[in-house]
């Protein structure tokens, strides 16, 4: 009897792009260690990827000169990731981490609307309730707590930013290479981000840092950000902005299983997070099916 040892172009990529939230979901760790502000914590990972990004794609050599209007595109992109991760921060800081938490969990549901207004394919009804499955198994493991509206607001933003420049990278990859995305993007958020600072007066401000906290921004800049962002648009070639936003709501699943890793927290593993996280679980791997069945039953229908 022979065994398949080869993973297929798809699995392969589910398996990166799982690996990808994974690393994601250890921000939360890193985010907690870091002694600096939301903001200027953003600012600093965004000043990392750049370098770092830059620096392979030198000592690589790949050619990463683009024209004129594919920069803009590029650039403009990064604001949407900028404005994505201040509006997330800022979220938490004015609410709490759940309801944050909560409302980015939309963001399956906004790339479910969005994704067919721009690919021109119809909207699946079978994707609508997959996300509203998905924010109820968010809503399962956090305790939401309703008072918090502009910190709902500012993460239903950040959600629907987060939607679509995962949407406008998933036709950019079929285009360009993911680092060369990647570097344009990051560096464009790192540039609106920084005069934003110019005018507030806050670069004073953001160079004091503690050992620990460059240290841990090196890691959150570098595997966090740099690789991890490469990453997420790559395994776009293969699957869609949905199908990525829907494995992407793994990662506060990720974040709560190494809070209690490293600081032993069990009153997170609650029996709202593990029935949650089930059904989270379930949407992600049982959706492909339901889809697949779907299909076959439209080509049966029209067949008959």
């Amino acid at each position: 009897m022979k065994f398949k040892t080869a993973l297929n172009p798809l699995e392969k990529n589910l398996l990166i792009l799982h690996g990808t939230v994974f690393i994601w979901g250890f921000t939360g760790i890193l985010g907690a260690l870091i002694s600096v502000s939301a903001f200027y914590l953003v600012w600093y990972r965004l000043l990392i990827a750049s370098l770092s990004l830059l620096l392979y794609l030198v000592f690589a050599k790949v050619k990463f000169k683009v024209d004129w209007k594919t920069f803009l595109q590029l650039a403009c992109t990064g604001a949407l990731v900028g404005m994505h991760w201040l509006l997330f921060f800022q979220s938490i800081k004015i609410s709490t981490v759940s309801v944050t938490l909560v409302c980015l969990s939309s963001i399956t549901l906004f790339t479910a609307v969005f994704e067919p207004l721009v690919t021109n394919k119809k909207i699946s009804r079978l994707e609508i309730l997959a996300g509203l499955m998905i924010i109820f198994g968010i809503f399962l493991i956090f305790k939401f707590e309703s008072q918090y509206t502009k910190g709902i607001i500012l993460g239903l933003i950040s959600a629907a930013a987060a939607s679509i420049f995962s949407i406008i990278n998933s036709q950019l990859v079929k285009q360009k290479p993911a680092p060369v995305i990647a570097f344009y993007e990051l560096t464009g958020a790192f540039f609106w981000l920084s005069v934003y600072l110019f005018f507030m007066g806050g670069f004073k401000a953001s160079l004091r840092l503690s050992s620990n906290d460059f240290a841990y921004l090196i890691l959150l800049g570098t595997v966090c950000t740099s690789v991890a962002y490469v990453a997420g648009v790559a395994v776009m070639r293969q699957l869609s902005a949905f199908r990525v936003a829907l494995v992407t709501n793994l990662e506060p699943v990720y974040g709560i299983i190494m809070a209690f890793i490293f600081f032993g927290d069990l009153k997170k593993m609650t029996p709202g997070f593990w029935i949650g996280a089930v059904l989270i679980l379930s949407t992600i791997f049982l959706f492909p099916v339901a889809q697949q069945k779907l299909t076959n039953y439209r080509l049966k229908k029209q067949n008959t």
